[in-house]
This record gives C-alpha cells, structure tokens and sequence, in this order.
C-alpha cells in the first residue's frame, strides 16, 4: 500500500525546536503549532510516494540554501505568532 508524504513537515518538525529555543517567545503547544503551519505554508510541500522518492528528498535537504529557507520561514512565522497569539 502506497503512503503520500509531505516530507517538509519532518523538516520543519526537525528544526523548529533549536530555533524557538534561541528566540524569547513562547512555546506552547498552540503557537508551536501554529509556527509549523504558518511555516509549512510558506514553504514548498514535498510529496513523496515511495522510499526512493523519500531517498531523494533528503539528498535535497542537505543543501545549503534548502536550510536558509527552512530556518527563514520558521523564523518569520515565529515573529508573526509572537505578535498575534492564539492563545
């Protein structure tokens, strides 16, 4: 049985603690939350079907300016969220 993947959200989920843990903003499990999605929607999905379609975004992952992105988006997301709280 095949699986669709959005591999971004590993990535963002991956990063997104060390960020948020350098940046004097809350933490909670909302804004966590909505940090990760408002990030995710900024950022382009990654779909994969199969282990070598996995296989290869990982390859992709490991570019610099892949990561620059991720962090950028986190970052901003966090600021956003940060200035308007759902909680």
């Amino acid at each position: 049985m095949f699986k669709l993947k959005n591999t971004m959200e590993e990535v963002v989920a991956r990063n997104i603690d060390s960020i948020l843990n350098v940046m004097n903003i809350c933490k909670c499990e909302k804004c966590r939350m909505d940090i990760m999605a408002i990030s995710l929607n900024d950022l382009p999905a990654k779909y994969v079907v199969t282990e070598a379609g996995e296989l290869y975004t990982k390859v992709r992952e490991l570019g610099q300016q892949f990561e620059v992105n991720v962090e950028t988006a986190i970052i901003k997301a966090a600021i956003f969220v940060t200035k308007n709280p759902q909680h």
